[in-house]
């Protein structure tokens, strides 16, 4: 292990981007979540254990190494050397490689926890977790946040009164209860970041508090937190990958297992239908297997969308968390002007997924909502983080952190301080 880690020092310098890197196609099934949990956190209290799973499809067992760095409240790289906030190595290699056994297309499997003995993060904030390949090219990155139990966020959600939009809207409004903690110039120490379902590309930032009072802040803004309710995701099922399934209508074995789902006909949804989803994620699983890390298989998913004509000055793609929310040319639809089918394939580990369909315009606005539609009773999770900077710190701390699942009309509010 020591000459593993001496090697590594070696490997060439590489610049680390503060923004996040989408994968290549041959990396797949990345997940970072709590140990042990069936939650898509990436937000959780220091000290808590994370684990980063990803399959390698070219199955030659490469060196893979990680790389964690402390961030700003605005993800820009903080000022602190990695010695201020690890214990250990900030780089080191991920030594849990297991191949595939008993699948159709051969992967290798990848793990690591944090904290572990050669990395233990001591300060909490904005962290970014790079994966490097063996010459130190960056590979793909990940966000996740370590936080305290300092102050106490009260969160509640509720539909827009926002007239023009109240039907499409929710609003989201919140307490920054901070008596342990003494905080002089709100304005300059305290920032704030409000996130549906966690998604970073939705995000709300760059709020002040609306009123002061005695250690609290209060956030009640009617517009400037506001988000669109969207839609349920879409879902398949294929842990029985050769029979047909959940919304999947025929399994074919090629070379590998082909499921093709039932088409989705855009008909322009006027009305919201409950649909219970796990907000984009996906689970890996295998109903034959001991371990569906290493034996669940892969097969090409087949999508595809009716549509009345094909979308002008647009283009259209499959989108979920089994690529992070990513726009590439795999996920991309290719329009059929022969049959008015949007169609799209790409490879997929066995398991529950859930998906939407979106469109891009040319100026590279995302909508979640043009073909799926757009819904004040959405499900949604809504988590505001606090972040504080006293004068004269060096780092932005996460002092608290505050969750609500939004319900059509009904709130359920998490406890807070958060578990």
């Amino acid at each position: 292990m020591k000459n593993v880690l001496l090697s590594f020092f070696f490997l060439p310098i590489f610049s680390m981007l503060n923004a996040q890197k989408t994968a290549p196609s041959y990396i797949k099934s990345i997940q970072l979540q709590p140990l042990n949990e069936t939650t898509f956190n990436h937000i959780i209290p220091l000290g808590k254990t994370l684990e980063l799973n990803f399959d390698d499809l070219n199955g030659d067992q490469k060196e893979y190494y990680y790389k964690i760095e402390l961030m700003t409240h605005d993800w820009k790289k903080s000022s602190l050397i990695s010695n201020q906030y690890i214990n250990g190595f900030e780089s080191n290699p991920i030594f849990n490689v297991e191949n595939s056994f008993n699948t159709f297309q051969n992967y290798t499997h990848y793990s690591v926890q944090f904290p572990n003995q050669n990395t233990r993060i001591t300060k909490s904030g904005n962290y970014l977790l790079s994966v490097l390949d063996d010459v130190g090219e960056l590979v793909f990155t990940r966000r996740f946040t370590l936080y305290e139990n300092i102050a106490t966020v009260g969160v509640s959600a509720s539909r827009s009164r926002n007239t023009k939009n109240m039907d499409k809207e929710q609003t989201v409004q919140f307490l920054v209860n901070h008596s342990r903690l003494q905080i002089n110039n709100p304005s300059q120490e305290i920032h704030v970041a409000v996130l549906q379902n966690e998604n970073w590309k939705t995000a709300i930032t760059n709020i002040q508090p609306q009123f002061y009072k005695p250690n609290q802040l209060v956030y009640n803004y009617i517009k400037k937190t506001n988000f669109w309710g969207g839609n349920e995701y879409l879902f398949f099922d294929n842990k029985n990958i050769r029979n047909a399934s959940v919304n999947i209508a025929k399994s074919e074995r090629k070379e590998i297992y082909h499921n093709y789902l039932y088409p989705y006909i855009n008909r322009g949804l006027k009305s919201y239908s409950y649909n219970p989803d796990i907000n984009g994620q996906f689970i890996v699983r295998n109903i034959e297997a001991r371990n569906p890390k290493t034996e669940a298989d892969y097969a090409v998913m087949n999508f595809s969308l009716k549509v009345g004509q094909e979308f002008a000055d647009k283009e259209v793609y499959v989108y979920g968390a089994f690529n992070n929310f990513s726009l590439t040319e795999e996920n991309k639809m290719i329009f059929d002007p022969s049959t008015n089918y949007y169609n799209a394939n790409f490879l997929l580990k066995q398991g529950f997924y859930n998906y939407t369909f979106v469109t891009k315009s040319w100026d590279t606005i995302i909508s979640e909502t043009e073909i799926r539609g757009n819904f004040s009773e959405t499900e949604n999770m809504y988590t505001v983080i606090v972040y504080h900077k006293a004068f004269g710190a060096l780092f932005d701390r996460v002092i608290g952190v505050g969750t609500i699942q939004f319900k059509g009309c009904l709130l359920y509010t998490s406890p807070s301080p958060r578990d």
